[in-house]
């Protein structure tokens, strides 16, 4: 492939300077083993650990095959800009079982990446300050229903949102109060999507990640959405993975999605679906979470909740559930990023110039930014 990232640097001088770390978000953003690397570049995976350790640096020859073989410009090697590095321990992922480890490397790769732009945007572009109430202390071992209700209610009322109203456009309302949300891919060819979404606050500005599968149902966006809120607010130190942990995000994305003295005014012992679906639209939840939520707070009995569910199911199957896509919604879609940018052209910045800025290629800044054709879009309201 013909490297037309612009560039006076030579392969010589990036060799001498290689940062190992570089290779190491390359190689995981491609899902690649060191061992598919080596055969592709011609080297031994022993030598591509080494390279990564930063024991030996690449020669010239190897140092371009790496860039090709990788799909990088390669002067993304040098270690001339800010660098983070995530690891697993430092993301909230569903399920370290159920997902691969290339899934959760590419995502992390990635994650590291969001962080790189928006460290770049914010040289010309203010972005809102983080603002995220401190929360429960303790393990979340000890954690009981009613903090965990206490804690999305403080929430809301930080952000501003009524305790008896829907929480409408949770996407724009979070990155209003400082959160990136992506949508992003991490399933390799032929592989299936298992990361429904995941979080960090270990880096400077708190990212969420949400597959794009998950914008076709904007009802399961939001609910992902706030269960990763909730990991933002209560587990920023606890290990990661683990279903207590994972079953107390679900707990608080209920009582913020629904609140608790607001779903005792409107559900009803007996489910009349006509309502339970105006309920559904009303409060941006899946009738099924509406179901739950009625057992939970006691006013379904567990009978009932089976017959409904049961309901619910057979519905699916014949098609009559309504699907409305994020697309729908303005205030579901992230823009944040793409915003920023948008404001940054007005100081002359492109998609060219942050990605020689970056060391990558314009494609991919135009991925990360969601931007499409020219780059200097109209000039809208950040958020």
């Amino acid at each position: 492939m013909t490297d037309q990232f612009p560039s006076s640097a030579k392969a010589d001088d990036v060799a001498r300077l290689f940062d190992p770390a570089r290779l190491r978000q390359a190689r995981r953003l491609t899902m690649m083993t060191k061992q598919a690397l080596a055969e592709k570049v011609g080297v031994s995976p022993a030598a591509v650990g080494q390279y990564e350790s930063g024991v030996h640096n690449p020669k010239a020859d190897v140092l371009r095959a790496l860039a090709d073989s990788l799909d990088v410009p390669i002067e993304f090697f040098a270690p001339d800009r800010p660098l983070t590095s995530l690891d697993s321990s430092d993301a909230h992922f569903r399920s370290l079982r159920s997902t691969s480890v290339g899934q959760r490397n590419k995502a992390l790769a990635f994650t590291e990446q969001v962080w790189e732009l928006t460290h770049a945007l914010e040289r010309w572009v203010q972005f809102p300050e983080v603002n995220l109430p401190q929360t429960l202390n303790g393990s979340s071992r000890d954690r009981s229903r009613a903090e965990l209700r206490d804690a999305a209610d403080m929430l809301r009322t930080h952000w501003g949102i009524p305790l008896n109203e829907p929480f409408a456009h949770l996407t724009r309302t979070s990155e209003t109060n400082g959160v990136v949300v992506v949508f992003a891919a991490f399933a390799g060819a032929g592989e299936k999507q298992r990361i429904d979404a995941f979080s960090t606050s270990k880096l400077s500005r708190p990212i969420v990640v949400t597959p794009p599968d998950r914008a076709e149902g904007v009802f399961k966006h939001r609910f992902n959405l706030a269960h990763e809120i909730g990991h933002l607010l209560l587990h920023r130190e606890e290990v990661h993975g683990e279903l207590i942990i994972e079953r107390e995000a679900n707990a608080f994305a209920g009582e913020l999605l629904m609140p608790e003295r607001a779903m005792r005014n409107v559900l009803k012992p007996r489910i009349d679906w006509d309502n339970l679906s105006k309920l559904s639209h009303k409060w941006g939840v899946e009738m099924k979470a509406l179901i739950f939520r009625s057992r939970e707070l006691g006013i379904l009995s567990d009978s009932s909740a089976r017959r409904a569910y049961q309901r619910i199911e057979v519905m699916r199957s014949a098609n009559l559930l309504t699907n409305l896509s994020t697309a729908e919604f303005e205030g579901e879609i992230p823009v944040l990023l793409q915003r920023a940018f948008e404001y940054a052209t007005t100081e002359g910045v492109t998609v060219e110039s942050l990605a020689q800025q970056l060391r990558w290629r314009p494609l991919t800044v135009k991925t990360l930014l969601g931007v499409t054709g020219d780059s200097r879009p109209k000039l809208r309201a950040l958020l």
